[in-house]
């Protein structure tokens, strides 16, 4: 959009208010807002980083399709310039005007599933915004609402007795936010104007653009300015490491971007599309994928991270670039009205470096199913299952000649070099060759010519050598029905 109408601030709801913002520093987060600006202090923080779940709000958002979802996100490293147009909902939303608590608040007190309390307005908000969604949660479906969320009190079992019992004090058909929701998609729909956002100048500029061809000519303008989709990363540039990100374009708001399609095998994915969003579709066509990505952070996480910022970001460790590159995925690029096509593999060139222009953005992945014929597995090793981050992190695709023999192979690590990368010496040593555990051990010795792996914090180099090893073996035995050893992703990284 060129040339399009400029509005000079920021415009949300928060819980019932509208509000309007004008002197905001593009780095500013939701917590701090929330807590020296607004008094609202039932919203905490404690690691700052997005882990442990006690800066929990929900914020509403209008689905391209029109309908208002509900998300827990962390506010701490939630940024206010991502949040135009959306509905943030803290604790002390809750509780009735007459006083009386929510179900939610309620089933926590009746089952002590609080003890110091720092947390559980954090717990509080994750179990709301299972609630709504699900009156009835099973057991799996709360222990994964609250992978963000972290009590060092309780021991879990009274709040998880609490979520199974929130229907019993209410239905969700009193729910304010459920009864009101259709007069919130007006008052949201209102805020819609079709204007690019700016607040500041110069090096202290904000920008949310109008659309994604503004977007596309906000970047070409001004290369240097950081681009914020998520914020799971970006935002522990600003809490942790203090740096300065400004000037900042928020993409948060660009439904063009968040699209996903399913075309002749090959699965479209904007580069804007959320974790969350993105399972319904992966776990139909890839659910190997699926299952990897309930692995990635807590639900706080998922509901705000996207795939496309993932591989923007470029990190060794990210969870999303390993197994994509293996199915051979590539990316459109963006710079202005031109677009290229790039592998994925080919993205990555060097530590913090990728084959990115000044002024170019992903637009969108794409990513071929694995066919019947072929053999597909991804194992991620962590120091915990849950919310952690990988050490080391495996994906494999594989396909058989009718007489055996290795057709074709495409093996690819994360934690094992300076960016995601493929094994190329290990997959020469297979392709060709019976897939026989006597070819997967003379295979497993390639890898010192691929990987050289560093010791770091999560694990030694010499533990992740190892396990690259162990994980091609493990993929040998899951696709020949050999008994397997005990499930990778739970081994413990030295």
């Amino acid at each position: 959009m060129m040339g399009a109408t400029i509005r000079r601030e920021l415009r949300f709801i928060l819980n019932g208010q509208d509000i309007a913002l004008t002197g905001i520093a593009p780095d500013q987060t939701l917590l701090d807002w929330l807590r020296l600006s607004r008094q609202l202090k039932g919203t905490k923080e404690s690691c700052a980083e997005g882990d442990c779940g006690a800066c929990t709000v929900l914020v509403g958002r209008l689905t391209p399709r029109g309908s208002l979802v509900y998300e827990s996100v962390n506010a701490c490293i939630r940024f206010l310039g991502s949040l135009d147009g959306c509905h943030v909902v803290t604790v002390e939303h809750l509780s009735a005007s007459e006083g009386h608590l929510h179900p939610v608040q309620q089933a926590m007190v009746d089952f002590h599933g609080s003890q110091c309390g720092f947390c559980t307005p954090g717990f509080i908000m994750s179990l709301y915004g299972l609630w709504m969604q699900t009156p009835s949660p099973t057991d799996q479906q709360i222990e994964t609402a609250l992978q963000g969320n972290l009590c060092r009190c309780t021991g879990y079992e009274p709040i998880l007795r609490a979520a199974r019992a929130i229907s019993t004090y209410g239905g969700t058909d009193g729910d304010p936010l459920l009864r009101e929701r259709e007069t919130m998609i007006k008052r949201l729909n209102g805020l819609r104007d079709g204007a690019r956002v700016e607040i500041g100048e110069g090096k202290d500029l904000l920008v949310v653009p109008a659309d994604l061809d503004d977007f596309a000519s906000i970047l070409e303008a001004s290369p240097n300015a950081t681009v914020v989709a998520g914020s799971t990363d970006v935002g522990l540039w600003v809490t942790k490491q203090m740096r300065d990100i400004t000037p900042v374009v928020f993409t948060t708001g660009l439904d063009e971007m968040k699209s996903m399609t399913m075309t002749d095998g090959l699965v479209t994915i904007g580069a804007g599309v959320t974790y969350s969003d993105a399972v319904s579709v992966l776990s139909q066509h890839i659910p190997s994928l699926a299952e990897l990505i309930a692995r990635i952070g807590g639900q706080q996480v998922r509901n705000m991270g996207t795939i496309g910022g993932n591989i923007a970001n470029g990190s060794p460790i990210g969870d999303m670039p390993p197994p994509l590159i293996a199915l051979g995925a590539t990316l459109t690029l963006r710079r202005g009205a031109k677009r290229r096509t790039l592998a994925l593999q080919d993205f990555f060139v060097a530590y913090g470096k990728q084959d990115r222009q000044p002024g170019e953005f992903i637009e969108a992945v794409h990513v071929p199913v694995p066919q019947g014929s072929e053999k597909f597995a991804i194992h991620k090793v962590t120091k915990r299952r849950d919310e952690d981050i990988t050490a080391t992190l495996g994906a494999f695709r594989l396909t058989l000649a009718e007489d055996g023999t290795v057709a074709s192979a495409c093996i690819a690590y994360g934690g094992m070099a300076a960016t995601p990368k493929r094994a190329f010496a290990v997959e020469a040593a297979l392709i060709g060759r019976p897939w026989t555990e006597a070819t997967v051990e003379a295979a497993m010795e390639k890898y010192a010519d691929d990987y050289q792996p560093l010791s770091d914090m999560r694990a030694t180099a010499e533990y992740r050598a190892l396990v690259a090893k162990n994980l091609l073996l493990r993929f040998y035995m899951e696709t020949t029905s050999r008994p397997a050893p005990v499930k990778v992703s739970r081994y413990e990284a030295a």
